[in-house]
């Protein structure tokens, strides 16, 4: 599995339906704080017309895995989540192990490892 990335990030967001039918996102991290952290990625060099006036261009793209989704991401987005890399040392694992070693990295964190932090768009100024 060649081109493994993480990808930082903050907060991340999962549409959730209010009882109303509305929608709006909930915002997870960590906790309250939002320190930084990672998802474990994968990217490539990618060449396409994406703008006709801008014709083709190459790009860098990437992507997270995903994997079930443990007890607060389950609860407002049952089927998946990022798997996310929360030690100096998973990430160094992530980018460098073998593959089947690095792909045993992609499971949900344990339940009680993520808050809900904000609710709404732009709920706390940081959504």
């Amino acid at each position: 599995m060649e081109s493994r990335c993480v990808v930082p990030w903050t907060s991340f967001s999962e549409i959730e339906q209010l009882p109303d039918g509305t929608k709006t996102p909930a915002w997870f991290a960590i906790d309250e704080s939002r320190p930084l952290t990672f998802f474990a990625g994968i990217w490539t060099r990618w060449t396409s017309v994406r703008k006709l006036k801008e014709g083709e261009i190459t790009a860098d793209i990437f992507w997270f895995l995903t994997t079930d989704a443990n007890a607060e991401v389950g609860a407002i987005h049952p089927n998946a989540m990022p798997v996310i890399l929360r030690t100096a040392e998973e990430i160094e694992h992530w980018l460098t192990a073998p593959t089947a070693e690095a792909l045993k990295l992609q499971r949900p964190l344990p339940d009680g490892s993520l808050k809900v932090v904000a609710r709404g768009r732009n709920a706390d100024g940081r959504g």
